[in-house]
């Protein structure tokens, strides 16, 4: 279908769950990585069952004061926009919450992105140009893409150590087999996995 005007702009937005919930534990701490990934994997499972979007979940955090400072769920079929990834919209909505561009520049605490599992191609570069300081994984093996069939792109193999020499240090394996369980649920779901390319 052709749209009836060339677009001038757009809005990516949380579902309305989603913002609630945000409203509802910004005041709180999060101190250990295991409870901020237990959010993430909640969200990303939330997303999915209330068909407002895929598997995935993302959190920022400050990582002095332990605040959670924003979050992001994939939005990519509701919005109608490839690049609404869970990271992409966490990271954003930090952005627009700090009041900059530039999460790691002066004045600004370290920050810490949570996801429920590794950037894809595109979500990797987003980490890097976002000025985060600190990347937490449930996992980065082939696991996501054998139980659901979402595509992760080509990403760089050495992209962990390319993040941590422009100085975002790596976590992996927080919760990897809850994170997995989940994505097992979404997969006996059968909803759709989207994926752009063909063949």
């Amino acid at each position: 279908m052709m749209p009836s005007a060339t677009p001038h702009g757009f809005e990516l937005t949380l579902p309305e769950w989603a913002a609630a919930e945000l409203a509802t534990r910004a005041q709180r701490e999060l101190s250990s990585l295991e409870d901020r990934m237990r959010l993430v994997i909640e969200l990303a499972r939330t997303n999915f069952q209330r068909d407002t979007g895929g598997p995935f979940a993302a959190a920022v955090f400050d990582e002095t004061s332990a605040r959670l400072v924003a979050i992001g769920v994939n939005r990519v079929v509701p919005m109608r926009c490839s690049s609404a990834h869970a990271e992409v919209m966490a990271l954003s909505l930090a952005q627009q919450a700090a009041g900059t561009h530039d999460l790691g520049g002066p004045g600004q605490p370290p920050h810490q992105l949570v996801v429920n599992w590794c950037p894809c191609a595109m979500c990797c570069g987003a980490v890097i140009w976002s000025g985060v300081r600190s990347l937490v994984i449930a996992g980065s093996g082939p696991e996501l893409e054998q139980l659901t069939g979402f595509d992760e792109g080509p990403i760089h193999p050495s992209w962990a150590a390319e993040l941590t020499r422009r100085g975002v240090t790596v976590t992996d394996g927080v919760l990897r087999d809850e994170t997995c369980a989940m994505f097992r649920q979404f997969a006996a779901s059968g909803r759709a996995v989207y994926n752009a390319r063909q063949g």
